[in-house]
């Protein structure tokens, strides 16, 4: 946010075009209350927009310049000529996600936004329009040039979480939990729960093997590993503890704003137990705040009026949040 802003600026994508996401991006522009909180910049073509609109029942305030109650929309004229099929995975839809995500990121390169929010997209139409990378995080980190530590967030009603590993196979997991990389871990949370406003965050680290390791009868990662991880964020100042057994962590949960898992699933299935509609993934540690409904892009219901807003308005409030106190 530069010293002359009062708002954050921020690029919205409406996702992929075959799934919920251009409806659920209507919807959040139509409460007026988010178009006062942010400048918002609208990565579509007028005809995109207007069928979103159309799909949510919902109509959409524009100005060609910001405005508070207002969103610009940014129409580059390049909308497909053949509509693209709903509720289907096809390279024509990642290709049209992927060409406004490329946009969102030429924005942050130059300057000129604070964050992105991006509706859902679907991986294998991301795939099949180009992308290579094994999730839209490391895509994002490339596009941006970064190269130093990042993890996907996710966050429910006021509880946020990263992984030591991601989106690798269960077979290669154990290997990549090294103390290095659970300290990582730690500190990006811990940079993200303060730049979301949380003055001294708590954070609480799982353990890898069933019983916390049992004392090495169950595996050593915690011994060798994860331990001596939480002990050098420690040392950094850091109020952090564990490892705990996985199966209880999130049942103590109200001891810390942040938990530290060790793979994708052991934090995720908690998470979406404890509540699916809600949920925001924000990729966490790239120099622009780049945040997204948890969900994905629930073709069976597009067009059917019973998409919820929940996920989609946390995640543009997560990012206007973050993204109005610095950088992440």
């Amino acid at each position: 946010m530069t010293a002359a802003s009062t708002r954050p600026r921020v690029a919205l994508t409406l996702g992929d075009p075959a799934g919920v996401g251009p409806e659920l991006g209507a919807m959040l522009l139509a409460v007026a209350t988010n178009l006062h909180k942010a400048e918002v910049y609208i990565l579509a073509d007028a005809s995109e927009l207007d069928e979103a609109c159309a799909r949510a029942g919902v109509t959409v305030a524009l100005s060609d310049v910001p405005t508070p109650g207002f969103a610009t929309l940014l129409d580059d004229g390049t909308a497909p000529t053949e509509p693209i099929e709903l509720g289907v995975i096809s390279e024509a839809a990642g290709l049209r996600a992927m060409h406004q995500l490329r946009r969102a990121v030429a924005l942050a390169n130059a300057g000129k936004i604070d964050a992105i929010v991006f509706t859902p997209l679907n991986k294998t139409s991301l795939h099949m329009g180009g992308m290579d990378q094994e999730d839209e995080l490391r895509w994002f980190a490339k596009q941006l040039d970064f190269t130093g530590t990042t993890s996907e967030l996710n966050i429910l009603d006021g509880l946020w979480t990263s992984r030591v590993t991601s989106h690798v196979a269960i077979k290669d997991v154990a290997e990549r939990v090294t103390e290095a990389a659970v300290t990582a871990a730690i500190q990006l949370l811990h940079g993200v729960l303060s730049d979301s406003g949380i003055a001294a965050p708590r954070i609480g680290v799982a353990a890898l093997n069933p019983h916390n390791g049992e004392n090495g009868l169950f595996g050593r990662e915690e011994i060798d590993e994860i331990a001596p991880g939480v002990v050098a964020a420690q040392d950094l100042g850091i109020d952090v503890s564990g490892p705990f057994p996985s199966d209880t962590i999130f049942l103590a949960r109200h001891k810390f704003d942040g938990i530290v898992t060790q793979y994708h699933d052991q934090g995720q299935i908690a998470m979406k137990l404890l509540g699916f509609d809600g949920g925001v993934t924000v990729q966490g540690g790239l120099p622009i705040v780049v945040a997204t409904p948890a969900h994905g892009t629930a073709f069976d219901i597009v067009g059917t009026g019973k998409v919820n807003l929940a996920s989609t308005q946390n995640a543009f409030d997560v990012a206007v949040a973050v993204a109005g106190r610095g950088p992440v």
